[in-house]
C-alpha cells in the first residue's frame, strides 16, 4: 500500500501528485501561465488523471520554486533547463555513492566477520 502521509503529517508523499494547476501555481507564487510556460519548455512534467487533468506532487512545487527562483536572478530557461538537469545527475550520483558506500561497509564486515571466524 504506497504510503499516504508522511510522519505524523497531513501532507501527501512528496512524490504523489495531487494538486491541480491552478493550487499548484498559487502554492509556488507564480501564475498558470507560466506554470504552462514552464511545462512547455520540459522543466518539469506534471502527471496526468485519466481525464487528462495535470496533477502536481510537492516535489513539483518544489520544483517549480526552484525554477521561479532562478528566472528571477535573470538566468534564462534554457539556462534553467541546464541547471536542472546538472542538479538531477549531481543528486543521483550523490545516491549512487551512498548506496555504494553502504554496500562497501556490508561487505568489509562480512569479509571481516570471515576471517575472525577462519582465523
Amino acid at each position: 500500500m504506497p504510503q499516504e502521509t508522511q510522519q505524523g503529517s497531513h501532507l501527501p508523499d512528496p512524490g504523489k501528485a495531487v494538486y491541480g494547476i491552478s493550487v499548484a501555481a498559487d502554492l509556488a507564487g507564480i501564475g498558470v501561465q507560466t506554470l504552462r510556460l514552464y511545462e512547455r519548455h520540459g522543466l518539469l512534467t506534471p502527471a496526468r488523471s485519466d481525464g487528462g487533468t495535470r496533477r502536481y506532487s510537492s516535489d513539483d512545487i518544489a520544483r517549480l520554486q526552484r525554477i521561479a527562483k532562478l528566472a528571477a536572478t535573470g538566468v534564462n530557461l534554457a539556462g534553467i533547463a541546464r541547471i536542472l538537469d546538472l542538479e538531477d545527475a549531481n543528486a543521483n550520483l550523490h545516491s549512487d555513492n551512498d548506496r555504494l558506500r553502504g554496500d562497501n561497509s556490508a561487505l568489509r564486515e562480512t569479509s571481516q566477520s570471515r576471517s575472525e571466524t577462519t582465523g
